[in-house]
């Protein structure tokens, strides 16, 4: 993979060359990423992959109208023809008086934090060690009593260089490495059968989850699921088990966007100051935490980052903006923009996580005569316009204030709004992805079954 220096002088050509030709300004991103991954199934090798890409995006201005290029040959002439293309492009696309790179004023200056993101040990790791721990993930699935398949295991390991650099004067590069494991199991025969999964991911070698830790834990997620029934249909208490909770955070930053506030599409709009959690509800958005997942000390635009309560109180503290959002909404931008290679910015946050509650799951459902423990969530059924939820789920039912049996194919719908305000989470809290959450509690959904 090439060097941190080398990809910077890959844009600094660019940049260079798109000033020769008369841009007004200029930004480039170039992601260079490498990875290994290996796929076993019924103990037997199923699939190896290496992959090595580098690719440099452009996004070129005259004045207020602007295009983007990408390429992925790095070689001087390649660069070149494509910012002559970027140049062409702009000449005659629309113009866009939000567009543009993010004021200069604001720009993150170094030295940056070391957020201990890269991992030599990772980054090296050879496929035969790989192989051992999607190996080790599978055999402890199978193992555990009422396994009767598997859809296989797989573990991967790569690293990825991020370099940003724009014509008025930001120019910095990050390094990452990333090592994950995964495994299915299929409980039961026939029609009866069952299959659940779990995973885990982290930057280190050293933190990440002992593969057969994965494998028992998906083996007996599917043996739990076994001989489901169906709930009755109406409104009951439903409880987001910590590892689905997470959705109702993303639900949450995707109406918070600038983007979708500026064209009126956010459920939000109108309830800015409005109490829209119980008090003790935070969620935390923290870009810096060391070995995260998505920590960075800078955004895609060259802005800094910072660790914001999003929610504080059981109050929204304001909107998420890139630059382009801001001057719509006559506002400053908050360090949250994300860009890949082909567009332009958009909003993303880094490592997000509701704080968890004072109550164990089990005070949370102790009250419960009739609800549901929802474990898998099935869809993408949210309005972002009107708030409106509903989804596709399996887990279990929750009789006289304890678990009963599994239910799948199932269907919860309330509103984001609604459910937000009677949101209560449990003190689960554990921080193994880049979006984290407890348990949490919703006083009333309305569940059918499918």
């Amino acid at each position: 993979m090439i060097t941190p220096g080398t990809a910077l002088d890959r844009l600094a050509l660019a940049l260079g060359h798109a000033r020769q030709l008369g841009a007004s300004a200029a930004d480039g991103v170039l992601v260079a990423e490498s990875s290994t991954s290996i796929g076993v199934r019924l103990g037997q090798l199923e699939d190896v992959s290496r992959s090595e890409t580098q690719e440099l995006g452009l996004r070129l201005f005259r004045g207020a109208r602007s295009a983007q290029v990408a390429v992925s040959d790095l070689s001087d002439s390649a660069i070149r023809t494509a910012v002559e293309r970027a140049f062409a492009m702009a000449g005659e696309a629309p113009e866009d008086i939000f567009a543009g790179l993010a004021p200069e004023e604001l720009l993150a200056r170094g030295p940056w934090p070391d957020l201990d993101l890269h991992d030599p040990k990772v980054a090296s790791l050879p496929a035969d060690r790989l192989r051992e721990m999607a190996l080790a993930a599978e055999d402890a699935s199978r193992a555990v009593p009422g396994i009767t398949n598997s859809e296989g295991a797989s573990a991967s390991a790569g690293e990825t260089l991020t370099a940003l650099m724009t014509s008025h004067g930001f120019a910095a590069a990050r390094t990452g490495s990333h090592v994950a494991i995964s495994a299915v199991a299929i409980a039961g025969a026939g029609e009866r059968r069952q299959r659940d999964h779990d995973w885990a991911e982290a930057r280190h070698l050293e933190d990440l989850e002992p593969p057969a830790t994965v494998g028992r834990n998906a083996g007996a997620r599917a043996v739990r699921r076994l001989g489901p029934v169906r709930p009755q249909t109406g409104p009951c208490p439903v409880l987001f088990d910590a590892r689905v909770a997470g959705s109702l955070l993303s639900h949450l930053v995707a109406a918070m966007s600038g983007p979708s506030v500026a064209r009126r599409t956010s459920f939000l709009l109108g309830h800015e100051e409005e109490q829209l959690f119980p008090p003790g509800v935070c969620v935390i958005d923290d870009p810096h935490r060391p070995r995260g997942l998505r920590s960075r000390a800078f955004d895609a635009e060259g802005l800094p980052t910072r660790r914001r309560a999003l929610v504080e109180g059981g109050r929204i503290t304001g909107w998420l903006m890139d630059s382009a959002s801001a001057r719509q909404l006559g506002a400053t931008p908050t360090g949250h923009a994300s860009r890949g290679i082909g567009g332009p910015p958009g909003v993303a946050v880094s490592n997000l996580h509701l704080e968890a509650g004072t109550a164990s799951v089990a005070a949370l459902m102790a009250d419960i005569g009739h609800g549901i423990l929802v474990t898998e969530l099935i869809g993408m059924g949210v309005n972002g316009l009107t708030g409106d939820y509903s989804r596709g789920a399996s887990g279990f039912l929750i009789a006289g204030g304890q678990l009963a049996e599994p239910v799948s194919e199932i269907t919860i719908a309330g509103n984001l709004l609604d459910m937000f305000q009677t949101l209560t989470p449990a003190d689960d809290l554990r921080f193994a992805h880049a979006v984290n959450a407890p348990t949490v509690r919703v006083d009333s959904l309305t569940v059918a079954g499918a």
